[in-house]
Order: structure tokens, then C-alpha cells, then sequence
């Protein structure tokens, strides 16, 4: 009889310990970036702000830099875009909002995300090229990072499209110069 308790309490003792390295391994999932993502992690981890994203350009919010923000998004057939987004993707229970950037300096600019979305920037009337970009799976402190060079006239547009949820934590970060 001793040796079921004692098996017990090793089970006990194993599920509790393998529960407390499941926060540790997401922490590690989210270190996994190439860059340093220190400023996008430390956003992540404060309140984000609310405010609904727009339906089209004028009912977009702005939104500012070294910010953390919750967009709640529309249904993605109800949103008409400034341009077509980059990719194509199924209307048929999607959501989607878009918002303006406003930035005090031109330059590179990291747009981090919580999940999986279609993300595009358009000045001019015209998409921006990304520059770079990556993601951690397992991780939504952000999940996905996107660099857009911002350069030209105000105002950029931040497009977000194809999400499978209603809203999206993001921040918008300067992009620290590249070291060679």
C-alpha cells in the first residue's frame, strides 16, 4: 500500500512540475528571435489601449509608436481597404480593420502583432515593400514581426486582414540600426 502512495505523490509531484515549466517554455518560444525584441516585449507585457480600428479611411484611428494597442476589427467584407492587400485571403469569416500611422521621423519601423495576420502599410496610394519580418509560433508577446520602411507623406495606412479573431494586440516600434 505504501508503494501506491508513493506513486502517487511521484505523478502528483511530475504533473506539477511539468505544468511550471509550460510558462517558461512559452517564455523561451518568445525569446527565439533573431532580433532583440526587448522593447516589443516590454510593451507586450503592460495594458494595452482599446480603440476600435476603422472600416475605411476616415473612420481609421491614429495610432503613435511605442504604444500598446488592442484593435477590435470588423468583419472583413465590411472594411473597404485604401488599396487591395498583398494577399489575397478567404472574406468568409475573416476580420479586419485599418488605422493610421502617424510617426514624428521617417525611418524603419517594427509593427509586432499577437497572432497570425495579414499585415500591409500603404503610403501614396501604394503598398510598402516589407524589409524584413519573422515570428515565434508558440508566442503571441508578439507572435509575428513585420519592418516597413516609413519614408514619404503622411498619412501611412496599417492594413490588417485575414485574422481569424476579432481583435489584435500590436505596437509599432523605430527599428534599431542594423549592426554589420
Amino acid at each position: 500500500m505504501q508503494v501506491c502512495g508513493t506513486a502517487a505523490v511521484s505523478i502528483f509531484l511530475a504533473i506539477i512540475g511539468g505544468s511550471a515549466v509550460l510558462p517558461a517554455r512559452a517564455d523561451e518560444a518568445c525569446r527565439d528571435f533573431k532580433w532583440d525584441v526587448t522593447q516589443e516585449r516590454a510593451l507586450f507585457a503592460g495594458t494595452p489601449t482599446s480603440t476600435l480600428s476603422g472600416a475605411d479611411l476616415k473612420s481609421a484611428p491614429s495610432i503613435e509608436p511605442n504604444r500598446f494597442y488592442q484593435l477590435q476589427l470588423k468583419p472583413q467584407e465590411q472594411v473597404s481597404f485604401a488599396v487591395t492587400p498583398g494577399k489575397q485571403t478567404p472574406a468568409a469569416g475573416a476580420f479586419a480593420g485599418i488605422a493610421t500611422v502617424k510617426i514624428s521621423k521617417p525611418g524603419n519601423y517594427r509593427f509586432a502583432l499577437d497572432a497570425p495576420f495579414w499585415i500591409d502599410v500603404v503610403s501614396n496610394g501604394a503598398l510598402l515593400p516589407a524589409q524584413d519580418f519573422q515570428g515565434q509560433h508558440d508566442c503571441d508577446a508578439p507572435h509575428k514581426i513585420v519592418v516597413f520602411e516609413l519614408v514619404g507623406t503622411p498619412p501611412f495606412v496599417l492594413q490588417l486582414s485575414g485574422a481569424a479573431t476579432p481583435s489584435v494586440r500590436l505596437t509599432i516600434t523605430p527599428a534599431p540600426a542594423r549592426k554589420l
